[in-house]
């Protein structure tokens, strides 16, 4: 599966000398990309996982010095090293995660070269002594994006440059391109981004064995709650993760910590709420005061709406037949999907700028999102319905604000009204990379054809 950080890679293995880390929630692909580039560079490594390899975690928290590191960890492979060009994996470091302090001598000691992966990093490096700044380049790995799920499910280069330069001009996309991107994306709101799934997807094309594999992934993580946090916060975490899909079918989606506890505030749920977005399986979109940038400078930190990271895990929470019902795209169906495109446009942009915000103020209402491509505000409405015209909130910001641009993603085709641009909603990475986009390199691949899903 082409992913599109394996040009980040790519260039650490031309160029670096540092060590490398990647980092993400769990399932995300880290450790099955690190070995394809690798394998595909010809680079002879060795790899210790950490969690299997219990022998290697307590020889790592008692060796005395770099050099016996390097060594051993040589000695113990199972495939000749070069020195000066092997590499040396450490893959589920949270079980160690001072090993980050130590790769600043193994870096300097120059004799291998290191990549380390591991899932809640975010939560387990804050207490680290000290991040060896200038030794370590780091890449957060994150679900597949609709691009990279387009790719993998058959959707060709031709095709998705037509989708950038139509976005690039605004000017609507072919009709039978359109079509075949828009079935794909619905097939993503049920499939999602986690790798494992997307591969069953292809493979079997059963929404029944998709559903299990998700369920699977999601107690994982609620494994790694119990597994790593303090004894008295383990129940908040689960709470809050498992009434981010209720919360989200609300009309109003901010995140509402009474309904866990109508006796609780929010102050006795941050540290749990934070761990989650640490963990990298939630996202939140905080609230700004002014939707003029910088965004940071007013946004209001106790006042959300939270995600789930892979919308695919979001869908796998309704009910069965609702998910088939997607499926067929039906649109004399009333189907609630605005929380999961509202899912999907959070994870598109989390996974470009590490931030998502949204505004709302009592006399103009509430505008779905905020973003911050190329250092300047943005407005973006996100409509699942054929009403994607009707958005007097939005119309009334842009009355009192001034945007260079605004958006308004649905599941129909480009349209422009002055500085207001109606995309369809498979475009949302595109928005939130501004620019940017046109740097994406994507493979040579022959067209496939999307088949329908079904159990």
């Amino acid at each position: 599966m082409f992913r599109s950080c394996e040009k980040k890679i790519q260039t650490w293995i031309d160029n670096s000398q540092k060590a490398l880390l990647i980092y993400g929630a769990r399932q995300v692909g880290k450790t099955y990309l690190v070995r394809k580039m690798l394998k595909q560079n010809n680079i002879s490594f060795c790899e210790y996982n950490l969690i299997e390899r219990t022998d290697i975690l307590h020889f790592l928290k008692n060796a005395e010095n770099a050099s016996d590191i390097s060594s051993k960890l040589a000695m113990y492979s199972d495939v000749p090293l070069i020195e000066g060009e092997s590499v040396i994996f450490l893959d589920e470091i949270q079980k160690y995660p001072d090993i980050i302090t130590t790769i600043k001598f193994l870096v300097d000691e120059g004799k291998y070269r290191y990549i380390l992966s591991g899932s809640n990093l975010g939560v387990e490096l804050t207490g680290i002594r000290s991040v060896p700044v200038g030794y370590m380049e780091s890449i957060q790995m994150f679900p597949m994006n609709y691009e990279e799920f387009a790719i993998a499910s058959g959707i060709n280069n031709a095709m998705l440059s037509h989708m950038k330069e139509c976005f690039n001009d605004r000017v609507p996309v072919d009709d039978i391109v359109h079509k075949k991107l828009i079935q794909a994306f619905y097939y993503y709101l049920i499939v999602g981004g986690m790798p494992a799934v997307v591969k069953l997807y292809n493979d079997t094309h059963s929404l029944e064995k998709i559903d299990q594999e998700q369920k699977n992934i999601i107690n994982q993580y609620k494994a790694d709650f119990t597994k790593y946090e303090q004894e008295n916060r383990r129940l908040k975490i689960i709470s809050i993760y498992d009434n981010i899909p209720p919360q989200l079918n609300k009309q109003n989606r901010k995140f509402n910590f009474t309904m866990l506890n109508k006796e609780l505030k929010f102050n006795r749920y941050e540290e749990s709420f934070l761990w989650l977005k640490d963990a990298a399986v939630a996202i939140p979109a905080y609230i700004v005061s002014a939707p003029q940038s910088p965004l940071e400078m007013s946004k209001e930190t106790n006042v959300f709406k939270l995600y789930l990271s892979d919308v695919g895990l979001l869908t796998s929470c309704y009910p069965f037949s609702l998910r088939a019902q997607i499926a067929e795209m039906d649109p004399e169906r009333e189907l609630n999907n605005g929380s999961l495109f509202e899912n999907f446009v959070a994870e598109e942009i989390y996974a470009t700028s590490g931030k998502s915000f949204y505004y709302k103020k009592k006399a103009i209402g509430e505008v779905d999102f905020i973003i911050e491509p190329d250092k300047k505000a943005v407005p973006v409405e996100v409509k699942s319905g054929n009403d994607y015209k009707a958005h007097a909130s939005l119309d009334k910001l842009l009355e009192n604000y001034k945007f260079d641009d605004a958006y308004v993603l649905s599941p129909n085709n480009v349209e422009t009204d002055g500085n207001l641009t109606y995309l369809p909603i498979y475009m949302a990475g595109l928005v939130a990379a501004g620019q940017k986009h046109n740097d994406i390199i994507l493979p040579g691949i022959n067209q496939g054809e999307l088949e329908k899903t079904g159990s």
